[in-house]
C-alpha cells in the first residue's frame, strides 16, 4: 500500500491519536501473524478471539501503531476508536479516496465472482487492475482489499457479499464504485430477508456508495430487474432474452468446452467467444464487455482478453480427467445457479451420460424444502442420466427426482465417492454443485487424487 502518514487517519477514523509522532504507516493488519515493520494493527474483536489480546505480540513484531476500542497502558501510538470494525471501513475508504482509477462494485445473488472475474479480465488488456481475491467480499474482506491500491494501480474490481439488510450500504460507501454491477436477484440468503424484494432493496444498496450519474448494469433478462428504474443513475440492461436490453447477447454456439456468441452493443455486433460454457458464463461475459467499452478498451482488445479468461478456484472449473468432462462447482449454491449448472451440463457435447452430483444448498430458510425438491424435479426435467445427492436437506432433491434411471441419496461422503468411483467411466460428463459448508470438492479429491 502507499505509506500513509498516521496523523491522517486519525480524522479518517474520527479517532482520538494517542502518543501521536510522526509516522508513516507501510500497511494495515488485523493478524498479528502478519505484522510486518512499520504497520498498523487494527485489534478486530470477533466470536471466537478478541485483537486486543494479540496487541503485545503485534507491537513485538514490528507494529508501529494499532487502532483499539478500549483505553490501553502502552507508550506505542494508537487511534482511540468507538469501533474497530466499522474503523477498518473507515480506513479502507481512506485508501480508496487516494486511487484515482476506476473502480466497479459488483454484486448480486449470484455470479458475482465470476462475473467480477471477467471483468477483472478484460480491464487487465488495458489497465494494471486489482481484484477481490478469494472470500474476501465483505466488511472485513473488502477493506483488506483496498489498503491493496497504490499507484501500481489503474483500475479496481471489488466484489460486495451480503446476508442482511445495510451490509451492501457499509461495503459501497467504503468502496465508493465509479461503475456498479448486479448480476442478479435469486433467493440465496432468504433464510435472513424473507422475500426476493427484500434481496433487491439490500442490493440496489451498491448505489449508496455511488455519485449521481454513476451507471448501474444489471441483468435484464432477471424478473426483479428488468424493468428497474432508478433516480440519477443511468442504467444499462444485459442479457439475452430480455425485451429491453442495451447489450443483447445473439447467437449462441458450444464449441467443446468454450462458447462462441455475438455481442449487440451501441448498434455494432462483436463476436466473442469464452473458454467455458453455459449461458451465464455468456452473460457475465456481456457485462465484462460493456464495462470494457466504458472505461475506454475497444472491441477487439476485449474479444482477446475473454479468450484468456480463467474460472476462479472451485466454481464451473472444467478439465478432462480420465476421458472424462469433469465440472468442479463447488464454492456455492442456490436454486439459481444449479439451474445454470444443469444447462451448462446439457450444453456440453459428452460422447457418454450426464451425471449431477449435488449437494445440500444452504441459507434457504422456510423455502429450503420446496427449493430442493424442486432442483429434483428441474434434474428430472434435463433428462440426467444419473443423479448422486448428499446431505440431510438433499433428500428433498432425490424425492423430487424420482424417475431419473440412477439416483441415490448418501449421507456419508466416502460411501458416494467409492460409489461414483465405480459408476463413472470415459464419455461421461459429470458436475458437482454444492453450497460451501458440503465440502463436495473431499468427493472430488477422494475420486480424482491421483490425477
Amino acid at each position: 500500500m502507499k505509506p500513509i502518514a498516521l496523523q491522517e487517519l486519525e480524522q479518517a477514523t474520527n479517532g482520538t491519536l494517542y502518543h501521536p509522532k510522526p509516522l508513516l504507516i507501510n500497511g494495515i493488519v488485523i493478524d498479528n501473524r502478519l505484522v510486518t515493520p512499520g504497520c498498523l494493527f487494527v485489534a478486530i474483536q470477533g466470536e471466537r478471539f478478541d485483537g486486543h489480546d494479540f496487541i503485545p505480540s503485534a507491537i513485538e513484531q514490528g507494529a508501529v501503531a494499532v487502532v483499539s476500542q478500549k483505553k490501553l497502558e502502552i507508550s506505542t501510538p494508537y487511534l482511540l476508536v468507538e469501533d474497530t470494525r466499522k474503523a477498518l471501513l473507515d480506513l479502507g475508504r481512506y485508501c480508496r479516496q487516494q486511487f484515482h482509477g476506476k473502480l466497479v462494485g459488483v454484486t448480486g445473488s449470484v455470479g458475482k465472482t465470476t462475473t467480477k472475474e471477467m471483468i477483472a479480465t478484460v480491464l487487465s488488456s488495458q489497465y494494471h487492475t486489482l481484484k477481490t481475491e478469494g472470500n474476501l467480499n465483505n466488511e472485513i474482506g473488502l477493506p483488506k482489499t483496498l489498503f491493496g491500491l497504490d499507484d501500481r494501480y489503474q483500475a479496481a474490481v471489488i466484489e460486495m457479499g451480503m446476508s442482511n439488510l445495510g451490509e451492501i450500504h457499509r461495503l459501497s460507501t467504503t468502496a465508493l464504485p465509479d461503475i456498479g454491477v448486479i448480476t442478479n436477484i435469486g433467493v440465496s440468503h432468504m433464510e435472513n430477508l424473507g422475500s426476493r424484494a427484500n434481496i433487491l432493496k439490500a442490493k440496489l444498496e451498491i448505489l449508496d456508495g455511488m455519485e449521481e450519474g454513476a451507471p448501474l448494469i444489471v441483468n435484464g433478462d432477471n424478473d426483479m430487474l428488468c424493468n428497474l428504474q432508478v433516480e440519477n443513475h443511468p442504467i444499462i440492461f444485459c442479457g439475452i432474452s430480455g425485451e429491453h436490453l442495451n447489450c443483447r447477447a445473439t447467437n449462441i454456439k458450444t464449441d467443446g468446452l468454450s462458447t462462441t456468441f455475438e455481442i449487440v452493443y451501441q448498434d455494432t455486433n462483436t463476436t466473442v467467444s469464452i473458454p467455458t460454457i453455459g449461458e451465464h458464463n455468456v452473460l457475465n461475459a456481456l457485462f465484462g464487455f460493456v464495462i470494457g467499452r466504458l472505461c475506454g478498451i475497444t472491441s477487439q482488445q476485449i474479444v482477446e482478453a475473454l479468450k484468456k479468461y480463467q474460472p476462479a478456484g472451485m466454481r464451473q472449473n472444467t478439465r478432462l480427467v480420465n476421458g472424462m468432462i469433469v465440472i468442479e462447482d463447488c464454492y456455492n449454491a442456490s436454486p439459481d445457479s444449479i439451474k445454470a449448472a444443469f444447462s451448462a451440463l446439457q450444453q456440453i457435447p459428452a460422447e457418454g451420460r450426464k451425471i449431477a452430483v449435488l449437494g445440500d444448498m444452504l441459507e434457504l430458510g422456510k423455502i429450503s424444502s420446496q427449493a430442493h425438491y424442486d432442483t429434483g424435479v428441474l434434474a428430472k426435467q434435463c433428462h440426467l442420466d444419473a443423479l448422486f445427492c448428499y446431505g440431510p436437506e438433499s433428500k428433498q432433491i432425490a424425492a423430487g427426482a424420482k424417475g431419473i434411471p440412477f439416483l441415490c441419496h448418501y449421507d456419508d461422503k466416502q460411501k458416494m465417492a467409492s460409489d461414483l468411483k465405480a459408476f463413472l467411466r470415459p464419455g461421461d460428463a459429470v458436475i458437482f454443485k454444492a453450497s460451501r459448508g458440503m465440502k463436495l470438492e473431499e468427493v472430488i479429491q477422494e475420486l480424482f487424487q491421483k490425477d
